[in-house]
């Protein structure tokens, strides 16, 4: 199965200028996600989707394949689907590139779904969030999810996931890792059908999937990294990065 990375990279960023290309220990952060991609072992390309002829220069001098993208998407889904249009493929990985510590082995775990007998239109990476720990449950910043029997997602929300009026030992509580996988029919429906009601809401562009009735097929991993949002997020991957290259 012909399976391909495509990375959105946009320079502009709310919370960190140019983020993109905050140094990370002599690269730009976005080249060491592009780095962490090429270590996966599913995937036959990786490729930079982008509107900026900054982040283009960056990463075609590093080696990289760079899809220009148009300024006006309004998600990494949607510039990722416009740079499919140009790249054959069964299976696209949306990687963000503010995650330069990325395990190879979840880029390749969020695909395994659509090698099976009966793949989904989506998958994406889950991880387990204790029931008691409330401070990340109510947390906006960080994404919950809901699954049926068969880890489908059935919700995903800034607010706490489920709501527990009573507290049970055997909740199982899961916070949302934003890695997907898409099969090509469902990454091109997805920027034909535009935002969504509960897209916009909750800022949860994976919501508009859901809101259209596709299924979101969900991978629980026991490993999970940082990304970079906020300065204080890339101090702390910065020191982990250090660590990681030093063998700590």
């Amino acid at each position: 199965m012909n399976t391909v990375i495509l990375i959105p990279a946009r320079l502009n960023s709310g919370r960190l200028k140019k983020k993109m290309l905050a140094d990370l220990e002599g690269a730009p952060l976005i080249v060491r996600t592009w780095q962490q991609a090429c270590r996966s072992a599913l995937a036959r390309r990786v490729v930079i989707a982008t509107d900026s002829s900054e982040i283009a220069d960056v990463m075609t001098d590093c080696g990289a394949e760079v899809v220009m993208t148009s300024p006006e998407a309004t998600c990494g889904t949607e510039r990722i689907a416009e740079a499919a249009r140009e790249i054959d493929a069964d299976v696209y990985i949306n990687l963000q590139g503010d995650e330069p510590l990325i395990d190879p082995r979840n880029i390749d775990k969020v695909a395994e779904p659509f090698f099976s007998e009966h793949p989904p239109d989506c998958s994406t990476l889950v991880y387990p969030v204790l029931s008691e720990d409330f401070e990340e449950l109510n947390s906006p910043d960080i994404v919950k999810v809901v699954m049926d029997r068969h880890f489908n997602a059935m919700y995903f929300s800034r607010s706490p996931l489920p709501y527990q009026r009573y507290i049970y030992s055997s909740t199982r509580c899961y916070r949302h890792i934003g890695i997907y996988a898409f099969s090509a029919e469902v990454l091109k429906a997805f920027s034909r059908i535009g935002p969504s009601m509960l897209e916009q809401a909750e800022s949860l562009e994976q919501l508009r999937l859901l809101e259209y009735g596709y299924r979101i097929r969900c991978v629980e991993t026991a490993s999970d990294m940082p990304g970079v949002n906020t300065f204080e997020d890339l101090e702390l991957v910065r020191s982990l990065y250090r660590s990681r290259q030093n063998g700590a």
